[in-house]
């Protein structure tokens, strides 16, 4: 499994060269940018990481390279640090999914625990989205009976009201619930919906 990762963005050539010093010698792999552009550029791998990113600077300021990262579906943590701190950017950093929002010059001690705290967070992240994606590709295995009957029984229908709806015997909707339960890797009724809100599926019926 590839090593979490935290990203500095920041134009200060001195400043983002200080906190990538701190970071390697902390043990964190650590990558430099001094633009946003060249960030929001860049690949990312598929690893827990965190944003650690100054809120202003040429071209892309930090809000905008949230609202970018926003558009293109990532959800990693972002510490915003600034040189000029007030109450209106606080609450602006905080809207735009910031878990930190640091003055400068940024205390070693501070900016550490932030990126701990980020990087647990997006391992929290990284697992839901894994989970997530791996739901996808179970429910893409489903033929469409297969799909309505999951849409039925996570209603809490019985199975034969499962029967009466798809209009086949009660034998026939207990076989095709049982090959629900087993391609989506459901132990149990709970687990199959569970299953389904992560991945927004509607109940076709309830009880």
């Amino acid at each position: 499994m590839t090593a979490p990762m935290v990203f500095v963005v920041d134009d200060d050539d001195a400043v983002r060269a200080s906190i990538l010093n701190l970071l390697a010698a902390e043990g964190f792999e650590a990558h430099g940018f001094a633009a946003g552009t060249a960030f929001i550029g860049a690949s990312r791998p598929d690893t827990a990481a965190c944003l650690v990113c100054d809120m202003k600077m040429p071209e892309l300021g930090g809000l905008e390279v949230a609202a970018e990262m926003a558009r293109q579906g990532s959800d990693m943590p972002i510490i915003f640090m600034t040189g000029f701190g007030s109450i209106p950017m606080t609450v602006q950093a905080m809207k735009a999914g910031a878990i930190e929002f640091l003055t400068k010059p940024v205390a070693p001690d501070e900016l550490l625990r932030a990126v701990r705290d980020g990087l647990r967070t997006d391992e929290a992240n990284l697992a839901a989205r894994r989970e997530t994606s791996q739901l996808r590709q179970r429910l893409s295995s489903l033929t469409p009976r297969e799909r309505e009957t999951m849409e039925l029984v996570i209603g809490g229908l019985l199975n034969k009201q499962v029967a009466d709806a798809l209009g086949v015997s009660e034998i026939m909707a207990k076989t095709h619930k049982r090959k629900v339960m087993d391609k989506m890797g459901a132990r149990s009724l709970p687990d199959l919906v569970r299953y389904a809100e992560r991945l927004q599926i509607a109940r076709a019926r309830s009880r």
